[in-house]
């Protein structure tokens, strides 16, 4: 069975994006060679990579046209690529897929993957697969940057989901990543 891995970078007060949607400006605190090879190590372990609609909106305005990271686009528009999303019905990005029950079609997917899923971003996306026990994995880059406000990443809980440290290193840029294996509450 695959296990699936949520990516997220978020501020070191837990905001992922600004306060406009898609204010991703806090990723260059932390974006250097690091990530981009932690980017170019997703492309060639992933077998799926899946996105909230939002995220799948700023993913297929960027990716497809983008020559500043001709090797991060090379794989980010031939991956087999899911949208949860119950607005979006055609996907236009090649290799692109979209569902409406993100829960029972990971779960399905999970059942068969050899390689691991990784959802980026999303975080509305992630808080749903984190209920229903889904997430394997949790990978979050913490950029060197207080925002102040935004978006938070992680949505207030019912009850506490204990996390298990895998790893920890600090990157290139003062970043820290962070993997967590999520284990039953």
């Amino acid at each position: 069975m695959g296990k699936l891995i949520a990516w997220n970078i978020m501020s070191l007060d837990g905001f992922f994006e600004g306060d406009e949607p898609w204010d991703l400006r806090l990723h260059e605190h932390i974006w250097g060679e690091d990530l981009r090879d932690l980017s170019l190590q997703f492309g060639e372990e992933a077998g799926l990579i899946v996105f909230g609609r939002t995220t799948y909106e700023g993913m297929v305005a960027h990716w497809p046209n983008d020559t500043s990271e001709p090797e991060i686009a090379r794989y980010m528009n031939s991956i087999p690529k899911l949208v949860a999303s119950r607005t979006v019905t055609d996907a236009e990005w090649n290799n692109t897929e979209v569902t409406a029950d993100p829960v029972a079609e990971l779960a399905r997917r999970k059942q068969g993957a050899e390689q691991p899923i990784y959802v980026f971003g999303s975080a509305k996306l992630v808080d749903s697969l984190l209920d229903a026990s889904l997430v394997d994995e949790l990978l979050i880059g913490i950029a060197p940057v207080i925002l102040g406000s935004g978006t938070p990443l992680l949505k207030e809980r019912v009850a506490a989901r204990p996390l298990r440290l895998l790893e920890s290193r600090v990157v290139d840029t003062g970043g820290v990543l962070l993997r967590y294996r999520v284990t039953d509450a």
